[in-house]
């Protein structure tokens, strides 16, 4: 933006922190913005409180829909069997075969909270995931691969496991000083990281998409030059047309994370890897 007449850019630049301040935003935009204000401490923070609430509105969704089931669903049953269909045949059969029917209440549950916590990020007053905070999508993946270790250490032992997951049949001995590092990275190390990664890095990427074009509309106008306020009903526009486009990256990722804890605990059962 050029300058205003007679202020150099930091002048200009304290000027537009001030209309925008004016028009009750705070400037500039800061992490304890993503924050509530201690109701209970430090601890209960706005991610805390949102996690609680999708667990609430996931226990109540279900235990509506289930309490008085039908042959004949009701629509909100029809709801709930969908979801758990869809997680059942097209990624927990999909991905472990018979062994994924068992698994299917858990990718059910994994796969909602996924989704609810991700489409926070468009709630008017929530307006961010907890999925954005480095901390959740670890909780999420911890959560998985410990049921991947136990379930590969519970079929198979917990010695044999471990030479399955790191000793690559059919090769020379000598590589194996060079592979079995190798593998234990993948699959100690890599494997959790990665998923945890994956959904931070897309839901915190949209988020601060999302706030590039909210707070830049603003700030263009509360510019007082008249063309630079006009412009600013397209960076509006632009904050719709992504708000509806994280509606398809928050139910994609959830798909993909579930997709993925699914394949990594088929392959812990599989009696070769």
């Amino acid at each position: 933006m050029p300058a205003r007449a007679g202020l150099s850019n930091a002048e200009d630049d304290t000027v537009s922190g001030r209309l925008v301040a004016a028009e009750g935003l705070p400037w500039p935009p800061s992490v304890e913005d993503f924050y509530l204000p201690d109701v209970a401490g430090p601890w209960v923070t706005k991610f805390s409180l949102m996690i609680w609430l999708a667990v609430g509105l996931l226990i109540i969704f279900f235990m509506a829909t289930y309490r008085n089931p039908k042959l004949v669903p009701s629509k909100g049953q029809w709801m709930a069997e969908s979801v758990y269909g869809l997680v059942r045949d097209n990624i927990a059969r999909e991905q472990m075969g018979k062994d994924g029917i068992r698994f299917a209440p858990y990718f059910t549950v994994l796969f909602s909270f996924i989704v609810v916590t991700n489409l926070f990020g468009i709630v008017p007053g929530l307006q961010i995931s907890p999925n954005s905070h480095i901390a959740f999508p670890i909780v999420l993946a911890l959560i998985t691969f410990v049921m991947y270790l136990y379930v590969g250490a519970r079929k198979h032992g917990l010695g044999r496991y471990l030479k399955q997951s790191l000793i690559i049949p059919g090769v020379p001995w000598p590589m194996h000083i060079l592979l079995i590092p190798i593998e234990f990275l993948q699959v100690f190390a890599v494997r959790p990281v990665t998923l945890a990664v994956r959904l931070f890095a897309n839901m915190f990427a949209g988020h601060l998409i999302l706030l590039v074009f909210t707070i830049g509309g603003f700030v263009l106008l509360a510019s007082d030059n008249i063309f630079i306020q006009a412009s600013s009903i397209f960076a509006f526009i632009m904050a719709i047309m992504m708000a509806f486009f994280e509606v398809l990256v928050a139910l994609l990722q959830a798909y993909v994370f579930v997709t993925l804890s699914a394949n990594y605990i088929g392959s812990s059962l599989a009696t070769e890897h």
